[in-house]
């Protein structure tokens, strides 16, 4: 598996200069906001504090992530890790998407530490987002690092986007899968999976 093993450090805000929290004392500015009342007076700074912590996952890399939590078993059963919440920014208005997602994979030679598997989620669910691309990566990474004989990733959110602005539809949900492997090619396996998961 070759990944970035990279690690930027996250500097801390400064409210100065070209740092975020700079930026968003001028956007409060253009707003028609006062920055510097008091209830704003630092909102600029945790501003920041927030947007780095919710794109934290650009600066994870898988390798770290798994660290060796990888184990030899023979097994030739469905692994489901269900009902893994996540909280992303969609890329296209910065406004949050959230929901649940249930990963599972059919082992080949090797199993991963089940507590893995939603940080992998959360690596790539704490970047600007897709739904569609955040299912594809998750099932991507965890064919990556296990080569399974199969990998299913179900995605189900709900988007601010939405929600808050365009249609404004408050009770709307998007479902985005992605199959690979044995959950492609057997119908069987893909309808195991979706009965595990409470999917029809």
């Amino acid at each position: 598996m070759k990944t970035n093993k990279a690690l930027v450090r996250v500097m801390p805000a400064s409210g100065t200069g070209d740092s975020i929290a700079g930026h968003m004392r001028e956007i409060l500015a253009k707003l028609g906001e006062d920055p510097e009342r008091e209830g704003l007076v630092r909102t600029p700074e945790r501003s920041e504090k927030a947007m780095r912590y919710l794109t934290s996952g650009y600066h994870e890399n898988l390798d770290e992530i798994v660290n060796d939590a990888l184990f030899s078993h023979e097994c030739d059963e469905m692994v489901v890790v269900k009902d893994i919440e996540f909280f992303s920014l969609c890329e296209h208005h910065l406004l949050p998407f959230f929901g649940k997602m249930h990963v599972a994979y059919l082992p080949k030679k090797k199993v991963i530490g089940l507590s893995k598997i939603p940080r992998i989620v959360d690596m790539f669910a704490r970047r600007l987002q897709l739904q569609e691309r955040l299912t594809q990566q998750v099932a991507e990474a965890i064919e990556q690092v296990l080569e399974p004989r199969g990998v299913g990733v179900v995605c189900e959110a709900r988007h601010f986007c939405m929600m808050m602005r365009g249609v404004e539809k408050q009770h709307s949900g998007t479902i985005t899968s992605s199959m690979r492997g044995g959950f492609r090619q057997r119908k069987d396996t893909r309808d195991e999976f979706l009965s595990l998961i409470g999917r029809p």
